[in-house]
């Protein structure tokens, strides 16, 4: 069975791929991190992007990283 994976391609034409991993922080705390790879699998666990957050890039390297949805002030 496929695992759903979320990929999006930057500015450049890279394919970049999410994946997700759970690490332990200095003080004892659990997080879970994002980031993107050019290919699936590796240190992490490919995943489909988390409800309530987007992609962004950085126009000047077309890093990309995602960040939760602001809510629109009125």
């Amino acid at each position: 069975m496929a695992v759903a994976v979320y990929e999006h391609t930057n500015s450049k034409g890279v394919k970049y791929f999410l994946h997700k991993k759970d690490v332990t922080l200095r003080g004892g705390k659990n997080q879970t991190i994002y980031f993107f790879a050019k290919v699936q699998g590796g240190k992490g666990e490919p995943t489909l992007l988390p409800e309530g957050y987007e992609v962004t890039e950085n126009p000047r390297n077309g890093f990309l990283t995602i960040r939760k949805i602001r809510k629109e002030e009125s």
